[in-house]
């Protein structure tokens, strides 16, 4: 056949050639193109240039004309010549073709001349976009003429024909040689050069392209316009068989226009698998579905425009549809053979996979539209090809062909894809489900993958539930949680998915279930669970949570419970059914559970089954006989229990679907046996279950206050309401609160325990009549007594319980003692903060703990409205305590002490003080566990803070109420029977010492104003001055020492008070009597210190009071007469100094009286026996105070000569010297007696 065409070779001029004006170049006719174009990136839409996107496809499907816009001129511009747009194809068939293949050769040299200098690249690039545009319009022109100008086939009796109508008669059969001409000479697209299918690959960012991209969209463009425009010529002649004599004559072979499309079309088909078989091999299984089969949106064009033309053609013209052309060639592939003369590349290493993916994806192009968009309905997709899905179904689960989890996984994730895109089918469901049943205990996990690819078996209920969801509700199909199925999902999760979906058919009236549900429970007896592993119950469990879901719940939760009952139970040998699975098990059941609740169904029957077995592995936990092994494994499903029902409880939003019955008296043998972790679950969970009651409770109680609005969803009657949550509550009570109470003496108290004890507070607060027996008829206040007031319990217990009841206004209102109660468990848990120290000196965890308890039970005591009133009314306000324990007892303590001082009447006094001891209760029990433990930072505590109770509370100590409470302290601190006995210990005498001056304090204040028992006071005051006042007196006087005597501390005052004097009083008087008394001619013991100690009080204290200055006066004197050591004398007239002069400074009008009467007694008491050291003394005070001296001189003189006479030797003139020369310091006086002895 003459095909070519010489370069020289012109086409014949027109007659209308001058009227160039009357030529015309049509629109750009639609072409393959995957140039950029803005947002098309983001959408992966069609081209807005092609086929689709510019109507062709339709207009071809509608039988329209393809271009009506186009060729409407006389003449048409082609190939750079005009020609006559309704005569030149019939005329220059052959001519036409010729510059058409003429056109495809240069582009071909150009590709083949091409270099990479980007130089010259701009003018390759138009030339090659010229010469491409040129051939698009040839074939573009090639339907037109079919669709428009080719007349219908005319009979053969109808005349003789006119030469042009031989012509246009001739024409079918040459389109059909001249196509087939143009087929051969592209030939097929696997052909195509290495460098011209590397423009697949190409990024279209720019707007410059080698002649190779070129050239590949023009063979695309080729290959759809020979389909097409055989479509149109069948369309033409009427379904009439067109054959190409020429060629029949010349080979002798059949040609016609139905041969050439289907073995064109078979070949294009081949091609594009075999580039999509390319694909496939860079492609991950994890990217599966996110990786599209086509290299460029052109490729994907010419897949839609297949699709559509074949299906069009097959309800038209009854010729095979889509699937009918592509399924051969994928079993062929599968079989590894050929299909007719057709045979895909054999380079497939994966021909199954590939073959999954590659109808997945095409079922997926299924989906647009002939106008390049979406369907919505699954109507108007491409149809199914489930038959050969299931063909492939089969492959990938016979066990002969050993394909693994890796490969399953993305074939099971096609199978759903394709059952979102067509309708579910009940043969692949059964299939997949055959190989499952016999895989159930595979772990379907991928090593490679990692963790994200395996299914956890120690889900709760309410994760195996969201699980279960999740296979319900599958994610939209192009979704990235679709995709990413491959990396988040087993198969068999996959193949839930799927399962859901079959299930899930509307307007099916449960034929899906029926269909499937035998083939699923035969697979299920008694051999077949016992051989589960914990992997096969995990799946066991999401399959029938599925079904419940999706199918009837009643029916699957029976078949579970029955399937369940049928597993032999734990006997202790490990023989029974392990606890591992029976976690596991329990888990699925509380599922099922939560399924019942969320639909609002009644779960008795289901929740009894359940406890009834908890119970019997609670008993077997709490047996002593037990190995602790055996608990060990126990607690597992024990746990997974109590995790569950906690579940269960928390998502029920009424309590009234018989939740009571998982809650039995397997709890009660649970408890007791726990260890520490173990019971802090358990309380956890009690803790919640307490919560869940009351949120429910009080939400019911407040829709029942109101109109029931219709929009709020089912509520049930109020009388059904309060039933079941009675039930809830007393089985709470009764199986949870005995052990609570038993608990609630440890002296290792979980902190859950208090959390519970307080939950059950309120909830007597809320449901009082819930209450057992034994706390009625006030079940609130004798649950405080029990866990928050009772003074045997351990501090951290009360401090954390009283922390959530005192945020509850309505707890402490609902009791009438309740704040004064909870003031004195607040000072009670302050005073034995460090009972819990560590013996290395460091705190331990609890005692750390109780710290920040400690902090926030004192800040909710501080706003009791009864501690804010004691507060204001001393002038403190709330706000401003700190809230750190010690100090706010601390202002506490002051604050009560000064709200009682301020009171006037007597009733009110009473009261006060009866509220006062009510606080501090029996203060003196709470510290003395630090006696007997003599823990250093705890006595310090108790000294001091029953220090400032003494001193704070002196006159409401001293009244006949209080004073029991004054004497036990003095009794047990301050003068314990052990002191007189043996010496303190240390750690008491130094909590002493610092807090001594409070109770020094106080004791001197309520000595002076008890009515009764003054005396006895003042006595115990000068017994506690004279035992400490010795016990920390150095043996030499020291500075430092002395100075901070605790003695010497409470009796400094910066400004002299009466409360000040008085304490001076007696300690000066317990020195004068106790400390400066001689023995004989002995001096007391330790007299520098004693006097250094006396020196010092004058001097921190700027008292005037000649009573209080002379108390210790004479005892100086003494000391100053009869002690020759230098520092005693230093210090001795250093004391009488002061005290004189302070006496002398007192008394400006004269001598002082008390001065004056020591002196008489001190010269009474020393004449006749000291006479010279007395008037050495009287000497050194003459210099202080002549006055008072002066006074003396009669008394002086009358016993200096009755000595004499007594002694009857005459005149002393030794003794008669010393006498002058006091007289001699004394002026007029003393000089006139001078006169007076000289003269006798």
């Amino acid at each position: 056949m003459e095909d070519d065409v010489s370069q020289s070779l012109t086409p014949p001029v027109s007659p209308f050639a001058g009227d160039s004006h009357c030529a015309s170049t049509p629109d750009q006719p639609p072409c393959f193109s995957c140039a950029l174009e803005p947002g098309r990136g983001e959408t992966n839409a069609l081209s807005s240039e092609g086929y689709v996107g510019r109507g062709a496809l339709k207009r071809v499907l509608l039988k329209l004309d393809p271009a009506p816009g186009d060729f409407e001129t006389d003449t048409v511009d082609i190939f750079g010549f005009s020609w006559v747009t309704e005569t030149a194809l019939v005329e220059s068939t052959k001519l036409l073709f010729g510059l058409f293949r003429q056109k495809i050769l240069r582009l071909e040299s150009l590709v083949q001349s091409s270099s990479h200098d980007f130089g010259q690249a701009s003018g390759l690039h138009y030339e090659s976009e010229d010469l491409r545009q040129q051939c698009v319009l040839f074939l573009q022109y090639v339907k037109v003429f079919l669709s428009r100008f080719l007349e219908s086939p005319r009979a053969f009796d109808e005349g003789p024909l006119h030469p042009y109508e031989e012509l246009e008669a001739q024409l079918p059969s040459l389109l059909v040689e001249e196509l087939f001409g143009i087929t051969l000479l592209i030939g097929r697209l696997k052909d195509l050069p290495a460098n011209v299918q590397s423009a697949f690959t190409i990024q279209h960012q720019g707007k410059l392209f080698p002649p190779s991209w070129h050239l590949l969209h023009l063979h695309l463009d080729i290959h759809w316009g020979v389909l097409e425009t055989l479509h149109l010529l069948g369309q033409r002649t009427m379904g009439q068989v067109v054959y190409a004599h020429q060629f029949v004559n010349l080979t002798g072979e059949n040609l016609t226009n139905f041969s050439l499309f289907e073995e064109h079309l078979s070949g294009l088909l081949c091609d594009l698998i075999g580039l999509a078989m390319n694909k496939y091999s860079k492609v991950r299984p994890t990217e599966a579905l996110s990786s599209h089969h086509y290299h460029c949106l052109c490729t994907k064009e010419l897949w839609v425009l297949l699709i559509h033309l074949l299906e069009h053609r097959s309800k038209t013209t009854h010729t095979p549809s889509f699937w009918g052309y592509v399924t051969p060639l994928l079993q062929g592939l599968l079989k590894g053979g050929a299909v007719g003369e057709q045979r895909l590349p054999s380079t497939c290493k994966d021909p199954l996979g590939f073959t999954w993916w590659l109808v997945t994806h095409l079922a997926q192009l299924g989906q647009y539209n002939r106008n390049g968009s979406l369907h919505t309905e699954k109507q108007l997709r491409l149809e199914h090809n489930w038959s050969f899905a299931c063909e492939l179904l089969k492959c990938t689960c016979d066990p002969k062909g050993s394909v693994q989890e890796e490969q399953v996984r993305m074939h099971v994730h096609c199978c759903l894809s394709l059952t979102m895109l067509w309708e579910p089918n009940t043969s692949a469901v059964a299939t997949l489900w055959e190989y499952y049943s016999k895989n159930l205990n595979a772990t379907f996990s991928m090593p490679w993958l990692g963790v994200s690819g395996l299914g956890s078996v120690s889900r709760s209920p309410l994760s195996l539930l969201e699980l279960s969801q999740a296979c319900c509700s599958p994610a939209p199909l192009g979704s990235t949680a679709h995709t990413q199925l491959y990396r988040s999902c087993t198969s068999f999760c996959i193949f839930l998915r799927v399962l859901a979906l079959h299930l899930s058919q509307e307007n099916t009236g449960g034929a899906p279930w029926r269909q499937i549900k035998g083939r699923i429970y035969s697979k299920f007896h008694q051999r077949r669970m016992a051989e589960l592993s914990e992997c096969g119950l995990m799946n066991f469990l999401l399959l029938f949570l599925v079904l419940a879901r999706c199918a009837e719940l009643e029916d699957v939760a029976g078949r579970v419970n029955d399937l369940v009952a049928q597993m032999p139970a734990g006997d202790g040998a490990g023989t029974g059914t392990p606890p591992a699975h029976r976690a596991l098990l329990w888990r699925g059941q509380l599922a099922l559970l939560l399924l019942y609740v969320g639909r609002g169904l009644d779960a008795g029957a289901h929740a009894e089954r359940l406890a009834a077995s908890f119970a019997q592995v609670a008993r077997e936990f709490y047996l002593k006989t037990t190995e602790p092994s055996r608990k060990l494994a126990l607690w597992q499903p024990l746990g997974a229990y109590l995790e569950g029902v906690a579940e269960v409880l928390e998502t029920s939003g009424h309590l009234c679907l018989a939740e009571e019955r998982l809650l039995n008296e397997g709890f009660a043998l649970l408890l007791p046996a726990c260890r520490q972790s173990e019971l802090a679950s358990a309380l956890g969970f009690l803790q919640n279950a307490l919560a869940q009651l009351r949120r429910v409770h009080q939400r019911c109680s407040q829709s029942l206050s109101v109109a029931p609005s219709s929009s709020s969803g089912w509520s049930p009657p109020a009388s059904l309401a309060k039933e079941r949550h009675l039930a809830v509550a007393s089985a709470l009570w009764s199986h949870f609160f005995p052990f609570l109470r038993s608990l609630r003496l440890s002296q290792t108290p979980p902190p859950q325990l208090a959390d519970a004890a307080a939950g059950f507070t309120v909830l007597a607060l809320d449901m009082p009549g819930s209450a057992p027996q034994d706390l009625q008829p006030h079940p609130v206040q004798s649950i405080m007594q029990c866990f928050g007031w009772d003074e045997m319990l351990h501090p951290l217990l009360v401090s954390r319980y009283l922390n959530h009841l005192l945020q509850n206004s309505e707890v402490v209102a609902s009791v009438s003692s309740a704040q004064g109660v909870c003031v004195r468990a607040w000072l009670r848990c302050v005073l034995q903060q460090y009972l819990h120290k560590s013996t290395d000196g460091t705190d331990s965890r609890t005692g750390r703990t109780l710290d920040e308890q400690l902090c926030e039970l004192t800040r909710l005591v501080l706003r009791l409205p009864e501690v804010e009133s004691v507060l204001q009314r001393a002038g403190l306000q709330p706000s401003a305590v700190k809230t750190e324990p010690k100090p706010a007892l601390a202002v506490f303590i002051k604050a009560v002490g000064r709200v009682y001082s301020g009171l006037q009447q007597l009733s009110e006094r009473s009261s006060m003080v009866t509220q006062a001891l009510d606080y501090v209760g029996d203060v003196l029990k709470y510290i003395k566990p630090y006696q007997l433990n003599k823990n250093q930072e705890g006595l310090q505590l108790a000294y001091w803070a029953i220090g400032c109770l003494v001193k704070h509370w002196s006159p409401l100590l001293a009244t006949s109420k209080a004073q029991q409470l004054l004497f036990r302290i003095i009794d047990c601190l301050l003068l314990p029977h052990s002191l007189f006995q043996q010496d303190p210990p240390t750690q008491v005498l130094s909590a002493l010492k610092e807090s001594l001056p409070l109770y020094l304090q106080g004791l001197s204040v309520a000595a002076g104003v008890s009515p009764s028992q003054g005396a006895y006071l003042k006595q115990q005051l000068r017994s506690v001055i004279s035992q400490y006042l010795g016990r920390f007196l150095p043996a030499t006087p020291t500075a430092g020492t002395i100075a901070n005597h605790p003695v010497l501390l409470a009796a400094c005052e910066a400004t002299p008070t009466p409360r000040g004097a008085g304490l001076r009083r007696n300690i000066l008087q317990v020195i004068s009597d106790s400390f400066l008394q001689f023995k004989g001619h002995a001096p007391p013991p330790r007299l520098a210190s004693v006097l250094s100690f006396l020196l010092e009080l004058l001097r921190r204290n700027a008292d005037t009071d000649p009573a209080l200055l002379s108390l210790a006066l004479p005892a100086v004197l003494r000391c100053l007469m009869l002690v020759n050591e230098p520092q005693v004398r230093r210090l001795s007239a250093e004391a009488v100094q002061l005290m004189v002069e302070r006496c002398v400074s007192s008394c400006p009008e004269g001598p002082c009286e008390q001065t004056v009467s020591i002196l008489r007694t001190f010269v009474e008491e020393n004449e006749g026996v000291y006479d010279q050291q007395m008037y050495s003394v009287l000497e050194t005070v003459s210099i202080l105070d002549r006055g008072s001296v002066e006074t003396l001189i009669p008394v002086l003189s009358l016993n200096l000569r009755n000595l004499e006479q007594k002694r009857g030797q005459g005149r002393n003139n030794s003794l008669r010297n010393a006498y002058k020369r006091l007289l001699s310091q004394l002026g007029e006086s003393g000089q006139a007696e001078m006169v007076s002895l000289d003269a006798e």
